[in-house]
């Protein structure tokens, strides 16, 4: 498998909303993400979905962010990563949830 070097990194624009005790959208995926970083600004738990809050994906503590670094280090995928489209929502009694995330723009 040879490798692509005609890709250069991106920034989205940040996801990002107020809880209000019940799931509020975030935000939608643009581009597929490189690296995504979840990020729960406020002092209590936030509950996330991707299926508007049918089903929580993980909740994260008061004060607590997760880095998922999405390139293929490892597995059999090489373009391993979230459908563009995705929505996340998120449910806390307050304070602000982000998403921010690079994704790979090619060379014209």
């Amino acid at each position: 498998m040879s490798i692509n070097n005609s890709q250069r990194g991106k920034f989205a624009a940040e996801l990002t909303a107020s809880m209000t005790g019940s799931f509020t959208t975030i935000g939608t995926l643009l581009f597929n993400p490189v690296i995504i970083i979840f990020d729960n600004q406020g002092t209590v738990p936030v509950a996330i979905s991707v299926d508007g809050g049918t089903t929580t994906w993980r909740t994260f503590p008061g004060g607590e962010a997760l880095v998922l670094d999405l390139r293929a280090a490892s597995g059999v995928a090489p373009n391993y990563t979230f459908d563009v489209g995705t929505t996340f929502s998120g449910n806390g009694a307050s304070g602000t949830f982000s998403i921010s995330y690079t994704y790979a723009l090619n060379n014209s």
